[in-house]
């Protein structure tokens, strides 16, 4: 998957038409916690609370391009690539019907019916949502939009080109990694910029796939447990990120529920920002790596917002760390 300067660039073009760039912010409490400078890569900020809508804008502008005819598109998510997906195509005027796994967040099943979409609950992870989605698609004549695309790519790529362009010199960054687009983008930005940036993932420890793979250097599925971090619950990697990956990110770090929490928690004490699990999974990383980290200029992705009131409850009331 080969993404250029231009590439990206262009998706800008699309993406600014729709949303300001967010923010990249150097928060002192955060820094001192960390123990060297970091930068938050704010994606929370966005209109839909996740990275996830630069993807889809860029989607689905060089789909009406093409003239293609389209009665309908489906998806598969758990929650933030689904209001990409409700917002870029209410904005084409595209019936969007959405499959999420059964238990899925409430607020985000509510935000992504907000959009516009029809939504179907069915299976128990988000793998087997996908697969019911594959088929409706077929079943129904409808246009299946996949999670994982170059025109995505390029599109969240954007955040990364920020992000690169406002803080210079940045050591390391992590990012947290589902299906692959955000991580992805980074390096395409990374890499189109000539820059010497360590990339790090971050997965769940209940959901390793990606880190499994990564370390055997080839496609292994993994199960999934995660009741926090939704937005990584992947239990098989997709091909095309898995290739971009082995070969360009530096390595992975594979974080437990309750780092998360703690993250969550220590994001909203530092910075008062709401992150979900997903979303703070990159400063749980830095937070345990930070030993390794002191006196390197470090930024995290804080890649969504999009966290369940309760859930976000039981997490402040906890102890601080």
């Amino acid at each position: 998957m080969q993404i250029s300067l231009a590439d990206i660039e262009a998706a800008a073009g699309i993406v600014y038409a729709e949303m300001a760039p967010t923010p990249q912010l150097n928060w002192p409490l955060l820094s001192e916690r960390l123990g060297t400078q970091v930068w938050v890569k704010h994606e929370n900020h966005s209109p839909v609370g996740a990275f996830k809508i630069r993807g889809g804008l860029v989607y689905f502008a060089d789909l009406m391009a093409s003239g293609e005819s389209v009665q309908g598109v489906i998806s598969a998510t758990r929650g933030n690539h689904g209001q990409s997906v409700g917002y870029a195509a209410r904005h084409y005027g595209i019936p969007a019907t959405i499959v999420v796994p059964k238990g899925n967040s409430i607020e985000k099943n509510a935000a992504m019916q907000a959009q516009g979409v029809t939504l179907i609950e069915y299976g128990e992870d988000f793998q087997a949502a996908r697969e019911y989605a594959i088929q409706l698609a077929d079943e129904r004549g409808l246009l299946m939009v996949p999670s994982m695309h170059p025109l995505l790519v390029a599109g969240v790529a954007t955040y990364s080109l920020e992000l690169f362009r406002a803080v210079p010199d940045i050591d390391v960054v992590y990012v947290p990694i589902g299906l692959g687009s955000g991580i992805c983008g980074m390096i395409a930005a990374r890499d189109a910029l000539g820059l010497s940036t360590q990339i790090v993932g971050v997965v769940s420890a209940h959901a390793t796939a990606y880190a499994d793979s990564f370390n055997a250097g080839h496609l292994l599925e993994s199960p999934v447990s995660t009741l926090l971090a939704d937005g990584m619950a992947c239990r098989t990697p997709d091909p095309l990120a898995l290739e971009v990956i082995l070969a360009r990110v530096d390595h992975i770090v594979a974080v437990t529920d309750d780092e998360v929490a703690a993250a969550m928690g220590v994001i909203f004490e530092c910075t008062h920002n709401v992150c979900e699990g997903a979303g703070a999974a990159a400063v749980a990383a830095a937070l345990q790596e930070r030993a390794a980290n002191i006196g390197r200029r470090v930024a995290v992705v804080a890649s969504g917002g999009n966290v369940d009131r309760s859930v976000f409850a039981e997490i402040l009331a906890r102890p601080s760390q």
